[in-house]
């Protein structure tokens, strides 16, 4: 057996002797007691904290494929993916190769770079709404510049969003929000001033009538939306309630925007857009176009783009937008992404995933639904259906809470909250799917 081999097996060996009693985690507890009198809540990002599943966070040492590995050598099945954007999987041979490969001409231009128009044609080919895009360094960046351009180009200053859905952690957008405002139950933020918000009306979601009460009775720039969405745990829309509000904003005047960051690229190659036949005026995106780097993008029609400068008056600028380092990263998933079966791929192990979960949850006497669409999914600890927020808040987090804590000892890593999306990649196996089932089975059984 070859060495590489050898340490691979004693690496498992410990995860799965781990799941049967032997979890350690000393070396995540000190250093995440350090992280906290070196940063708030000892994180870069809230949900991390774990605060609504209990216990602290494990600290990853390292990624690879499917897989995570924490600073005490625990190994896990990761259904996170970094929150979505390592669809191909973490640290992909090809991708790590161009990166590389990039690094020896320069890590960051601060200047045009032909990497840029590659993505940008892949993006424009791919997503039906885009026909030119502007690229920032994240997805709430790309939410930022989005909400000042419909603003800019309707002359309108009110803006529709959902009851939890998330755009980033821009002024505007958090009132109701979801994401990490949902899981540490904060209904807005301090430091945000009400002028910032007096624009931003909230509609239900899946409720077309909530919407048409709004429009009619404000002169509304756009109507903003998750496709799908992720920051409240798992919503689907009907296929009706997309067509409706392409129907609503077009009578109304106004613009449809599907924030992206979460389903583009993830639930279809073109997005929900695509997958849903539903094609708005502006798309924003992030996570997987940079292939696991800082990245995000606004597109739209190209009336509507030209307003951006310099080719138009409404200002937006970034000095690390459009990073050589990013954009390799993005063209080479992409890339992977377009190979026949991707989607059908990730579709077909998602599926069998969640129904995994609900017939296990089912089998032992739990109230848990959810779904998936691609490699997206997720679960509530309730009876369900959940059709928006409001329903989503129904969810039993005490159980789920519980839950979590137990699957991360038999070495599932899931999303540290009730109200997150979960993600599979094409590194997945069907051994993975089938181990994160057993160890739901004995889980459920024991909860």
């Amino acid at each position: 057996m070859a060495a590489a081999t050898k340490r691979q097996s004693r690496t498992q060996r410990k995860a799965r002797g781990g799941a049967r009693g032997g979890f350690e985690t000393l070396k995540s507890e000190e250093i995440f007691t350090e992280a906290k009198d070196l940063m708030p809540g000892g994180v870069s990002s809230p949900v991390r904290a774990f605060k609504s599943v209990g216990g602290n966070p494990v600290v990853f040492d390292r990624v690879k494929g499917a897989y995570a590995w924490d600073v005490d050598g625990n190994q896990y099945v990761d259904y996170v993916g970094t929150w979505g954007p390592a669809i191909i999987g973490h640290a992909d041979d090809k991708v790590l190769k161009a990166l590389s490969t990039q690094m020896e001409k320069g890590t960051s231009f601060g200047a045009p770079c032909a990497l840029e128009n590659e993505l940008a044609k892949m993006v424009i080919d791919a997503v039906p709404s885009v026909e030119m895009v502007r690229f920032t360094n994240s997805g709430t960046e790309a939410c930022m510049g989005m909400l000042r351009l419909v603003r800019a180009f309707t002359k309108r200053d009110v803006v529709v969003k959902f009851e939890g859905c998330y755009h980033g952690h821009g002024d505007a957008f958090l009132v109701q929000a979801g994401s990490g405002v949902a899981t540490l139950g904060l209904p807005d933020s301090p430091g945000v001033p009400k002028g910032a918000t007096t624009s931003t009306l909230c509609a239900e979601y899946n409720n077309l009538e909530s919407v048409e009460e709004l429009l009619k009775n404000n002169e509304v720039a756009a109507v903003i939306l998750e496709p799908v969405v992720g920051n409240s745990g798992f919503i689907p829309p009907t296929k009706e309630f997309l067509v409706g509000l392409r129907e609503l904003t077009t009578k109304y005047g106004a613009l449809l925007v599907f924030d992206e960051v979460m389903t583009g690229f993830r639930i279809a190659y073109g997005g929900a857009q695509e997958h849903f036949g539903v094609t708005p005026d502006v798309t924003t995106m992030g996570k997987v176009i940079g292939g696991g780097l800082p990245v995000g993008a606004y597109g739209g029609r190209k009336d509507i783009m030209e307003m951006v400068a310099p080719a138009g008056p409404m200002y937006q600028a970034g000095t690390l937008s459009g990073n050589p380092l990013a954009m390799t990263a993005g063209i080479e998933t992409l890339k992977r992404l377009k190979e026949p079966g991707s989607y059908e791929y990730l579709d077909k192990i998602t599926g069998k995933l969640i129904n995994g979960i609900l017939d296990a949850a089912k089998e032992h006497g739990h109230q848990v639904c959810g779904g998936h669409i691609s490699g997206m999914f997720g679960f509530f600890f309730c009876e369900g259906p959940v059709t928006c927020f409001a329903d989503a808040t129904k969810s039993d987090t005490e159980k789920f809470a519980k839950w979590h804590r137990m699957m991360l000892q038999k070495g599932i890593y899931l999303a540290p909250s009730q109200y997150e999306a979960g993600f599979t990649s094409l590194a997945h196996t069907e051994e993975d799917i089938d181990r994160t089932i057993a160890a739901a089975k004995e889980v459920f059984a024991a909860l």
